[in-house]
């Protein structure tokens, strides 16, 4: 009998769908996804949250990458750069955003610069491969705190996103308080002319710009804690529809940001949370111990979003 049930346990077994469940990375804690499709794989860039605890700070010094075919089975690389790597950085690798233009792959983050310009700022890093080596491109920041002058806060250059038109035209989305966008030249580390302030009702950070069919969208981090919210609209220069909230609040964490893809027919919205259940030999998450999740997102009939559902199950095959 005990046999005839292990049978029959293992063959319903083997008809289930395949889960990836949430938080897909367990290994390490991962926060600020930037996800990028290129060919056949989903390279996903985070950071990496080494906070002792969750009553002080973040603390992150290095990015770590993970690729998948499917989007339920993820292989860690390892961290592939460091915020020291940028000679001008004294560290605090914040969030980052991942593209790829003429065969190059460009690595857009946020770091604290030294002292010769306080403040956080924006580097470029550039490699052959996804997998890298990466170097400084410019050997210096692209966009640093002095540059703004909207509001007095340090922090308010951060968050870098890149959009790419059809015709190669290049902009770069950034910004904490203030959002702020600016058009890259070809060679993509220099800014092509002034930046220019967007009106985003409820802004905190986190920019993520991307294009379905007639429109685009920008979905950001809003109040806090921190929901994500978005905009539309026909032109990657506005003016933007405020849609409202696409994300709540997620789980025991203040902070979001997130990543909108496509991938083999299919759109994704990558999120972190601080939902990590503690396991051997590492502590739970928290504000400061984030973790990346995955759910599946939905378009309506006339191009708006449907609110993400958060689940702990995660996608299925």
């Amino acid at each position: 009998m005990f046999k005839s049930l292990t049978v029959a346990a293992l063959l319903s077994a083997a008809t289930l769908p395949a889960l990836a469940a949430n938080p897909i990375i367990t290994d390490a804690f991962t926060a600020d996804p930037a996800a990028l499709v290129h060919g056949d794989t989903v390279y996903l860039y985070t950071g990496h949250d080494v906070a002792p605890n969750n009553d002080v700070f973040f603390e992150m010094h290095d990015w770590l990458l993970y690729t998948s075919k499917d989007m339920i089975n993820w292989e860690s690389h390892g961290a592939f750069m460091k915020a020291t790597d940028f000679k001008w950085a004294t560290g605090q690798a914040w969030a980052s955003h991942m593209v790829e233009k003429d065969g190059k792959f460009y690595f857009y983050t946020t770091v604290r610069h030294d002292d010769s310009k306080p403040g956080f700022a924006v580097g470029v890093a550039v490699s052959d491969s996804p997998y890298g080596p990466f170097k400084d491109a410019i050997g210096k920041a692209l966009i640093t705190n002095d540059m703004t002058t909207e509001t007095p806060n340090d922090w308010d250059d951060i968050d870098p996103a890149i959009f790419i038109e059809e015709n190669g035209d290049s902009y770069i989305f950034w910004g904490n308080l203030v959002p702020k966008y600016a058009k890259l030249k070809d060679n993509m580390i220099e800014l092509d002319g002034d930046y220019k302030v967007m009106d985003l009702p409820n802004f905190t950070e986190a920019l993520w710009v991307h294009k379905k069919n007639d429109y685009y969208y920008v979905t950001y981090a809003c109040e806090f804690p921190e929901k994500i919210c978005y905009s539309m609209s026909k032109s990657i220069h506005g003016p933007w529809q405020y849609k409202g909230i696409l994300n709540e609040i997620a789980g025991n964490s203040e902070t979001n940001h997130q990543s909108v893809i496509e991938f083999k027919g299919k759109d994704y919205f990558i999120y972190h949370t601080g939902a990590m259940p503690p396991k051997e030999g590492q502590p739970s998450g928290g504000r400061f111990r984030r973790s990346v999740s995955i759910d599946p997102l939905y378009y309506n009939d006339d191009g708006s979003l449907q609110r993400i559902i958060m689940t702990t199950e995660g996608l299925s095959k």
